[in-house]
């Protein structure tokens, strides 16, 4: 995502979650602070203008011996009137193929649908050791994908960036 694009970004963002402007806000949060990348924030285009929208974000994972640089995913958006046609779903699977290329992050969490996610190679995180940061997250909504750097004796709490927080951006809604 450019710059300039960020308006469009945040229009579609709210517009997938139904009107709904406090992902607006998380956004903005989340651009202020120390976990935006500005190569994490991804868009796909169709006939030459913004459909879909996916941000990972940087966060910590509290381990038993050190703080362990880990990535979020969140929001994912795609404009109302395309729902449902697999832009999602193609969108995810390119931005993750990016991730997996470019990042030396061991792990990708996110609070999300059960039923989607694993798709793409989602897990539930509590099964393999690692602790919500929040009981406002369901246990099954709590997901994490081992990336390549992934240790297999790696556990902890997974420690969400400021923004989530200051927005009351965690938990599903």
């Amino acid at each position: 995502m450019r710059d300039d694009e960020l308006d469009r970004v945040r229009r579609i963002e709210v517009e997938a979650f139904g009107g709904d402007e406090s992902i607006g806000v998380l956004l903005d949060a989340l651009r202020a602070s120390w976990a935006w990348e500005p190569e994490l924030s991804i868009v796909s285009e169709r006939d030459n203008e913004i459909c879909a929208h996916v941000l990972f974000t940087r966060a910590i994972l509290d381990a038993p011996d050190k703080l362990i640089d880990v990535l979020v995913l969140s929001p994912v958006g795609v404009r109302p009137d395309l729902q449902n046609q697999g832009i999602g779903t193609a969108m995810i699977t390119q931005a993750l193929a990016l991730i997996r290329a470019s990042r030396s992050e061991p792990a990708v969490f996110l609070e999300g649908s059960w039923n989607y996610y694993p798709r793409f190679g989602f897990e539930s995180a509590c099964a393999i050791g690692f602790r919500r940061p929040s009981h406002r997250i369901p246990r099954p909504a709590f997901q994490v994908l081992r990336l390549a750097t992934f240790d297999a004796s790696l556990r902890g709490t997974l420690v969400y960036p400021d923004a989530f927080w200051r927005t009351d951006s965690v938990g599903l809604r």
